[in-house]
């Protein structure tokens, strides 16, 4: 679980140390640090919010999300804990959750630049359009001499294929900091929001290139010389002046080997609900289904068949989007630890399957066995609780 807890180290001296450990590229170690910090302050929100972002620079989502919605828990007001989970989010794939989280970043921290840039990216990952364009101005507004808001402006307006625009705004990035051009090789997490825009930018290279304009070229647009004073801002670590990529090129980068966090709890929750809400929904549908019979068999094969597909599907794509990770490898993690509760997501997968059986052959008896199939699971989740 990491290192053996000091008495005398505090928790922001655990997160230094992981910081640094990051900057190196030895995630792994990183995340033992915070672990250590985390056994004597669990619900440390700096803590889990500095976790998270380890595991999204190695590529982890499911365990970034687990800690980023556990800071969020901790500080549901901290703009870091949000943008984490706006990232974790994204990564993730839940697109529409990811944008709202952006969308309430921006107007929650209107004359914030970090908040404003970070915001109208994220936003422009999940549901680009207008409304990140504008967010992605407003940043250049609250902050035109930082050279990271100019580089989300290239961002969100090489995703608008602006790339007209893209190429000035990129250029202005490179001549406030000539460091942007490599940013997407570093390492850490320290400047990882830097890195990230770098490599959403590295991967629009296909689309068009993002050269330097030429001095016949028009001069870049500054609609919004004065920045802002932005007193709601947190505290920013400050970067390193070295990472170990400038020596070495591109490092050896080590993932966490282990969860920190228990994951167990939260995929037994989220597959319970699923679990509970197919069976369910199938023992409903057999009952109206049995009850249509009198009236038409015909008309109750043929809806049968159709809510028996809709209840499975529907469980499946909800699964899939609550459960952290993807859904096979969490249900066989569920087998080795919770046979049972494995057992009634099986059955109330298994139960709407035979509501279209009944649909093709009709007979009362596959509406039975769908009932006593859900029933069943329903019964495990019970004994479960």
């Amino acid at each position: 679980m990491g290192a053996p807890l000091d008495p005398e180290t505090t928790p922001e001296e655990y997160r230094q140390r992981a910081l640094l450990l990051a900057d190196l590229g030895r995630y792994d170690e990183a995340a033992d640090e915070i672990a250590s910090g985390l056994s004597s302050a669990p619900g440390e929100a700096t803590l889990l919010a500095t976790l998270a972002r380890i595991h999204l620079a190695a590529e982890q989502p499911a365990e970034a999300l687990s800690a980023a919605e556990r800071a969020v828990a901790a500080a549901p007001d901290a703009l870091v804990t949000l943008v984490v989970r706006a990232m974790a989010l994204s990564d993730s794939r839940r697109y529409g959750e990811a944008a709202r989280v952006a969308s309430d970043i921006l107007r929650r921290w209107p004359a914030d630049a970090y908040a404003q840039r970070t915001g109208a990216a994220l936003l422009s990952e999940s549901r680009n359009g207008q409304e990140a364009l504008n967010a992605a101005w407003n940043g250049v507004r609250v902050a035109p001499a930082e050279a990271e808001a100019h580089l989300v402006l290239a961002v969100v307006a090489a995703r608008l294929r602006l790339f007209d625009l893209a190429q000035r705004a990129y250029a202005e990035a490179l001549d406030l900091d000539p460091a942007i051009g490599e940013a997407q090789n570093d390492v850490g997490i320290v400047r990882f929001e830097r890195r990230r825009w770098a490599l959403a930018l590295e991967e629009l290279a296909d689309d068009a290139s993002l050269p330097v304009p030429s001095d016949d070229d028009s001069p870049y647009p500054t609609p919004f010389p004065r920045p802002y004073p932005a007193p709601d801002r947190p505290d920013q670590d400050q970067p390193p002046e070295h990472t170990s990529a400038s020596w070495t090129g591109q490092p050896a980068v080590s993932k966490p080997r282990k969860p920190v966090l228990d994951l167990s709890s939260d995929v037994a929750d989220a597959v319970r609900r699923g679990a509970q809400v197919g069976a369910q929904s199938t023992l409903v549908a057999a009952v109206v289904a049995g009850g249509m019979m009198l009236v038409s068999e015909g008309i109750s094969r043929m809806w049968a068949g159709l809510i028996g597909v809709i209840i499975l599907g529907g469980v499946i794509i909800w699964l899939n989007r609550i459960v952290p990770g993807r859904l096979g490898p969490a249900l066989a993690q569920l087998r080795a630890g919770d046979r049972p509760l494995a057992a009634a997501a099986y059955l109330s997968f298994a139960a709407p399957l035979l509501l279209p059986v009944y649909a093709a052959v009709g007979g009362v008896i596959p509406l039975i066995a769908g009932m006593v199939l859900a029933a069943a699971s329903f019964m495990l989740i019970l004994t479960r609780r």
